[in-house]
């Protein structure tokens, strides 16, 4: 049983990862088990090159950001599992949380966070009555976002990036990760509001 299971391999679900992983010396957050289903990653990602995001250096590709975060994630924090080659077909509530079932293998977790992009039609079985045209892409697009309120979807589901509404814009997908993320750590801290940095030693 996880505490928390990310469905996602792009910004949003990297940024979220990152977060809720640097929490471990937390007391709150020190015996969370994380993970992060890293299969589904944004296309939009792998082909683009960034200029214009705070902190990317100009230049950067996205195929190289979407190596280095994840090889980040398992260097500074090898607690948040990382789950590959694995693509989530259905999601079920259950008593106590929900069944994630991929194409190899089956989960539990007691939170879901989904940031698989807008794709439609949405791949993933189990969430339809929550779906809805997104409200910031153009109609032609044809694109879908999760309805939520400040990233929560329903009581243990949350949606991130493009898939919680957002533009499809690098700095806002990984703000929104970021967010849902210290929502979750403040949820874990008995609803203590939660922010973690790390700081230079003096």
């Amino acid at each position: 049983m996880f505490d928390a299971l990310i469905i996602g391999g792009g910004v949003s679900s990297v940024s979220c990862a990152l977060i809720l992983g640097s929490a471990y010396k937390k007391p709150f957050a020190e015996d969370k088990k994380i993970g992060v289903i890293t299969h589904q990653k944004a296309s939009s990602l792998q082909n683009a090159v960034f200029n214009n995001a705070y902190g990317i250096p100009k230049g950067k590709l996205g195929s190289e950001l979407l190596i280095e975060t994840t090889n980040q994630l398992k260097e500074l924090y090898p607690h948040v599992e990382q789950i590959e080659g694995e693509k989530v077909l259905r999601i079920e509530k259950q008593t106590s949380g929900f069944l994630i079932e991929t194409n190899k293998n089956k989960y539990t977790s007691k939170i879901i966070i989904i940031g698989i992009g807008a794709g439609n039609p949405f791949t993933i079985e189990g969430l339809e009555n929550y779906i809805i045209p997104h409200k910031k892409a153009a109609l032609e697009k044809n694109r879908i976002q999760l309805k939520n309120e400040d990233h929560l979807v329903d009581k243990g589901i949350y949606a991130i990036g493009v898939l919680a509404g957002h533009r499809s814009q690098l700095s806002i997908a990984a703000g929104s990760g970021a967010s849902a993320a210290t929502d979750i750590l403040t949820l874990w801290n008995d609803g203590k509001p939660v922010q973690v940095h790390d700081v230079v030693n003096k």
